[in-house]
C-alpha cells in the first residue's frame, strides 16, 4: 500500500525503452506508492523490470489504447521518433498525431494526470547569458523538425487543457540528457554508423568555439526523478529540468582538457548540412539551428514548486556520456542495445543513414 493508506497508483508510460524511458521505470519501480506501470514500446524488450507489465503497441494505430489507459492514475507520454529524420511524414505522425492520440485517448479512459515530455526544444530564439522561466514563448525554431514537433504539440497541449479541466497536466522541458547507458542509442540517433568510436580515445583535442554556442544537460536519472515527482505530487503546468552548469566552448574545453578554436556559426552549420545530404550521418542541420538558438533556462519552478533537485552536474552527466561512446555502452532493450545494429552496424547502414526507422 502507498504511505498513508493511500490507493496504490498505477503508471502508464509510453515510449518506456528509450533513454529517459527506462530511467523513469526505475524510478516508478523504487516508489512505494506506485503499484503498477505498464511500460508500452512499439518493441518488447526481453528484460525484466520490477513492477513493470510490457505492452508492444504503436501509440499512433493500436486500437487497444483505450483499454490499455483505463484505471491508470496518471500516464507518461514519453513516445517520440528523431529517426527516420529523412521521413517527415513518419515523424509527424508518430510525433504530433500520436501524441494528440495518447491525449486524447487519456481523457476518453478518465485518467486524473498527463505528464508530457516536451523539450527546451520548445522554446522559442531567447538569450543565451541570462535564463528565461516557463513563461518564454513555446513557437520553437523553425528549420528543426524536432523543434517544431515540440512546440506545435505544446499547442495541442494548451487546447487540451481547455477542454479537459479535470485533468493535471505537466510538461517537463528538459535540456540535452545524458548518461553512459544511453550511449549507443545517442550515437544511433545524431552521430550515425559512421561514427568511429575508438576516436574518443585519445580525447577530444579541439572544441569549436562559436557565438551562442551555449546549451544545459541533465542527467538521465535526475530526468526521470522529474517524472517521478510530476506523478506524486499535486503540480500542473511546465517544469525546466537542467542542471549545473551551463555548458559552453570554456567548460566544454576545460572538461576534455581541449583546445578552443573559433568557428563561425555558419561553418558549422555548412559542415552539417554537407554530411546531411551526403548521407554520412543521421541529423538534419536543424539540430545546429536549434542548439544556437533555444535559450538558457531557469530551473527556479522545479527546484521550488517540484521539489527537484538534481544529483549530477551537466558536466558529470556528459562525461558519462564520453565515456559510453568510446566503450560503445548501451542498455539492453531494442533502442539502446548495441546489438540491434547489426555485425559492423549493418543494420544501421541498410537504414540509408536517417531514410528509414
Amino acid at each position: 500500500m502507498a504511505a498513508g493508506g493511500a490507493k496504490p497508483l498505477r503508471v502508464v508510460v509510453t515510449g518506456a525503452t528509450g533513454n529517459v524511458g527506462t530511467a523513469v521505470l526505475a524510478a516508478l519501480g523504487a516508489e512505494p506508492a506506485v503499484e503498477s506501470i505498464v511500460g508500452i514500446a512499439r518493441r518488447r524488450p526481453r528484460i525484466d523490470v520490477p513492477k513493470v507489465e510490457w505492452c508492444a503497441a504503436n501509440v499512433v494505430t493500436d486500437a487497444r489504447l483505450p483499454d490499455i489507459f483505463a484505471g491508470a492514475d496518471a500516464v507518461i507520454h514519453l513516445a517520440w521518433l528523431i529517426q527516420p529524420s529523412r521521413d517527415q511524414i513518419a515523424l509527424r505522425a508518430v510525433n504530433v498525431e500520436g501524441s494528440r492520440r495518447v491525449f486524447e485517448t487519456a481523457a476518453e479512459a478518465g485518467v486524473p494526470a498527463v505528464v508530457y515530455a516536451s523539450s527546451v526544444g520548445a522554446y522559442s530564439p531567447g538569450p543565451k547569458r541570462e535564463s528565461v522561466d516557463e513563461s518564454w514563448p513555446t513557437q520553437g525554431i523553425d528549420s528543426s523538425f524536432y523543434s517544431h514537433h515540440k512546440a506545435e504539440v505544446e499547442g495541442i497541449l494548451d487546447g487540451f487543457e481547455l477542454q479537459n479541466p479535470e485533468t493535471r497536466v505537466v510538461r517537463l522541458r528538459p535540456a540535452l540528457i545524458f548518461r553512459r547507458e544511453a550511449a549507443t542509442g545517442i550515437r544511433r540517433l545524431f552521430l550515425g554508423p559512421l561514427f568511429p568510436n575508438p576516436l574518443l580515445g585519445a580525447g577530444v583535442p579541439l572544441v569549436p568555439e562559436v557565438e551562442r554556442l551555449r546549451f544545459q544537460a541533465v542527467h538521465t536519472a535526475d530526468v526521470a526523478e522529474a517524472y517521478r515527482l510530476a506523478v506524486l505530487r499535486d503540480v500542473s503546468g511546465p517544469f525546466n529540468i537542467a542542471a549545473e552548469p551551463v555548458l559552453d566552448p570554456a567548460e566544454l574545453a576545460r572538461i576534455l582538457d581541449a583546445r578552443r578554436v573559433r568557428l563561425p556559426a555558419r561553418a558549422l552549420r555548412g559542415a552539417a548540412a554537407l554530411s546531411w545530404r551526403l548521407h554520412l550521418q543521421p541529423s538534419p542541420p536543424g539540430w545546429v539551428d536549434m542548439a544556437l538558438a533555444v535559450p538558457i533556462m531557469s530551473t527556479a519552478r522545479a527546484r521550488s514548486e517540484l521539489g527537484w533537485q538534481p544529483r549530477y552536474t551537466a558536466a558529470e552527466a556528459l562525461g558519462e556520456l564520453l565515456a559510453g561512446l568510446r566503450d560503445g555502452t548501451g542498455y539492453p532493450t531494442p533502442p539502446l542495445d548495441a546489438g540491434t545494429s547489426g555485425p559492423l552496424r549493418k543494420r544501421e547502414l541498410s537504414s540509408g543513414v536517417g531514410a528509414r526507422g
